[in-house]
Formats: C-alpha cells, sequence, structure tokens
C-alpha cells in the first residue's frame, strides 16, 4: 500500500490554518499556497540521490555531495494546482512543468479532462502531481492514469489538504503512488467538498469564488 507523508511542520500548520479562513483574500491565498509548497518540497526531495563530487574551498580540496542528476516533471492538475508550481520550481528549478486540465461533472462527479500537455521525455522523469484538494480522488486517480498511459514509473502526488475518502480511491487504484499532505480532514460533506476544509482552492486562487 501507498504511503501516506503528513508534513505536520509548525510553519506548513501555521499557513494551513492562514489559509482555511473565510476572509482570507486572494492575493494573500495564493502566497500562502505558494509558501506551503515551498516547505512541502523539502520533505518531498527527501529521498532524492546524492553524488560525490571534489571541491576546493577557500582552506582546502574536499569531497562533498551534490544532487544526483535527477529529471523531474511537475504536473499540476488544472486550474489549482497551478498555485503550487513556483513553490516546486523555487526547490527545483531545472523541473519541466507538464499540465493537465480536468474538470468534475457536477452530476456524475466524473473527471472530465479538456487539457493535456506533457514533456516529451516524461517517461524518464520523475513526475511530481500538483493539486490543494484530494477530495474524492477521481481527478487524481485520472491524472495518475495519464501520466502511466504515457510511460511514467515513479510519481508522487503531492496535495495540501486530503479527505481518507479521497485516499482511500488513489490507494485502491494506484498503491504503489506515494502521497503527500499538509493534512487529512475529516471528510467529505454531500457535496464532496472536504470538511472543514478551505472551501474551492481554485476559486480562492484566483478570485473567482
Amino acid at each position: 500500500m501507498n504511503e501516506v507523508t503528513t508534513i505536520d511542520h509548525p510553519l506548513v500548520t501555521h499557513k494551513l490554518t492562514l489559509m482555511r479562513m473565510e476572509d482570507t483574500p486572494p492575493k494573500d491565498f495564493r502566497e500562502l499556497v505558494k509558501e506551503l509548497a515551498t516547505l512541502m518540497a523539502y520533505e518531498v526531495t527527501r529521498s532524492f540521490p546524492l553524488k560525490d563530487i571534489e571541491i576546493q574551498t577557500p582552506i582546502c580540496k574536499t569531497t562533498k555531495q551534490v544532487l544526483a542528476d535527477k529529471d523531474v516533471v511537475i504536473v499540476p492538475i488544472l486550474r489549482a494546482g497551478l498555485g503550487m508550481v513556483e513553490g516546486f520550481t523555487h526547490v527545483i528549478p531545472n523541473a519541466k512543468i507538464g499540465h493537465i486540465g480536468l474538470f468534475r461533472d457536477p452530476e456524475t462527479l466524473e473527471a472530465v479532462e479538456y487539457y493535456r500537455k506533457l514533456p516529451t521525455d516524461i517517461a524518464e522523469r520523475e513526475a511530481i502531481i500538483t493539486d490543494p484538494m484530494l477530495a474524492t480522488g477521481v481527478s487524481s486517480v485520472h491524472t495518475i492514469d495519464i501520466l502511466k498511459a504515457a510511460g511514467c514509473k515513479n510519481i508522487k502526488l503531492v496535495v495540501i489538504l486530503a479527505s481518507p475518502e479521497g485516499i482511500k480511491a488513489v490507494q485502491a487504484k494506484h498503491p504503489e503512488v506515494p502521497i503527500y499532505c499538509a493534512c487529512i480532514d475529516e471528510g467529505l460533506n454531500d457535496h464532496s467538498y472536504i470538511v472543514p476544509g478551505l472551501g474551492d482552492a481554485g476559486d480562492r486562487l484566483f478570485g473567482t469564488k
């Protein structure tokens, strides 16, 4: 079963609480999402490999470690996932960025794809999917399906808030994909919104609330 990592650092918890507040304006919400994504990126990249290199310090020669070659692609689920991209590219500046556009059919609650643009070498890259909310899990499962079909073998799912229902849905379909989140909330309401949640992340990011 895939691992679920909850990143419960005090700074993460603090920023998430500010995001939850109903009166947080879009400008502040966007900044908080970016900052939170940056903090989460440090944990998500913890397993990245290192290699030894010889360097010259002002004092002497020595052998120390730097990141080994690591090809990464950040794949935000449009539109809300875009808010997390800058936080990740701040930590992984050489990452490529793919895009998957999905919306949830209000009647069937199924994911409807309207846009897809991925790097041609995505099969050779580690994919990091970003989306602020893992609610029903439908969008995340669909995106993982797309990346696997494109040849991706190493995929991570990074969300800010997760519901137990969403985690269960991803684990049922893609048990090997690790999930990273800032918090696992109580569950979903009758409209499939996370409770207590923070509302519609896309609307709050872009001021369309």
